[in-house]
């Protein structure tokens, strides 16, 4: 990913290898991590049982907050396509009922939205 669309906040495929090795101590028991994204700072993870968001916090990112969203707390979902002028793709996720979307990410165009929801979509419905 490069660092204009890094700094654009559009996020791209993490290394699973490398998300283990950081974030492992968040896992629980038979929790196994599918797929991850990460922007700037910030990392999502989705796991096989919730969906982690690391938002690094302050100048320095020492400060982290890490938020879990169980799939069952998930309303609604929807996806955004890249276009020809637009070169990020957004995912929105509404929490519970809330009538706005609690989550909004966007990605740059080397991730295949159409995963990403589909990942979503197994865990949700």
């Amino acid at each position: 990913m490069s660092l204009f669309s890094k700094l654009l906040g559009n996020a791209g495929v993490a290394n699973p290898a490398e998300l283990l090795k950081d974030y492992a101590q968040l896992l629980a028991e038979f929790e196994e991590i599918e797929v991850g994204f990460k922007l700037f700072r910030d990392v999502f993870i989705f796991t096989n049982k919730r969906l982690i968001l690391v938002d690094k916090q302050g100048i320095t990112g020492s400060k982290v907050e890490y938020l879990s969203i169980l799939y069952k707390s998930i309303s609604r979902f929807s996806i955004e396509t890249a276009g020809h002028l637009d070169l990020d793709a957004e995912l929105k996720i509404w929490i519970s009922s809330e009538t706005v979307p609690s989550i909004r990410k966007k990605f740059n165009k080397q991730v295949n939205i159409y995963d990403l929801q589909k990942t979503l979509a197994q865990h949700v419905l």
